[in-house]
């Protein structure tokens, strides 16, 4: 992908989920999720990856209004949060939800620019729009190298999953091979991966755990 052609699909992307707040508001519709139980279920999972035995630092990749944030508050007493999201209205929704949090903030930007203990990514590989799913491809490994540069300890995703229902599946989003996402990060990234494909919803999760 193109410097220029990237940025173009990266601002649609971004416009699309602006739209979205703009249409549902601070909820998990407004992410672009079906519902509230479902995401607290995908973030049950994506949070394996953390050690829960001590205080730790973690961006969060494509963040939204902040609503992991909201779920790791309620689970953890120290964490040190970096929410980080291309569309500058879920940022501004951020900040004002989480206005005075010391331990919290929220950055427009399309990667870290610090190194975590740990990185999340949830839903950021959905939506691909008029990408072909061989630029989108590439875009989901690129944004995999970011992720494990930038995080010491660990980190997990999901994507949709292209063992979904064929009539459920739409055209303008991305589903990934689930074997071929986890055999590219055991080769790349770390000997200990876990495939999470057993919750129930139409994806899966990858947790990378470094040593």
């Amino acid at each position: 992908m193109a410097d220029a052609s990237k940025q173009d699909v990266l601002k649609a992307v971004a416009d699309y989920y602006s739209d979205k707040l703009a249409e549902h508001g601070q909820s998990a519709r407004g992410v672009d999720w079906n519902g509230e139980e479902s995401q607290t279920l995908r973030f049950e999972q994506l949070s394996k990856i953390i050690d829960r035995s001590k205080e730790f630092s973690l961006n969060d990749l494509g963040c939204g209004y902040g609503g992991y944030f909201d779920y790791l508050g309620r689970k953890h007493d120290q964490v040190y949060y970096s929410g980080l999201d291309l569309s500058g209205d879920m940022i501004a929704a951020a900040q004002q939800r989480f206005a005075g949090d010391r331990n919290a903030r929220f950055v427009v930007a399309g990667e870290p620019d610090l190194v975590a203990d740990y990185g999340i990514a949830s839903g950021i590989f959905n939506v691909r729009l008029d990408s072909t799913d061989d630029i989108w491809q590439a875009h989901v490994l690129r944004t995999l190298d970011v992720l494990d540069n930038t995080s010491r300890h660990g980190f997990a995703f999901n994507c949709l999953t292209s063992y979904s229902d064929p009539d459920k599946m739409r055209d303008y989003l991305y589903y990934a091979n689930p074997g071929q996402l986890f055999d590219h990060c055991k080769r790349h990234y770390s000997r200990n991966v876990a495939l999470l494909h057993d919750y129930g919803l139409y994806e899966f999760t990858i947790l990378v755990r470094k040593s």
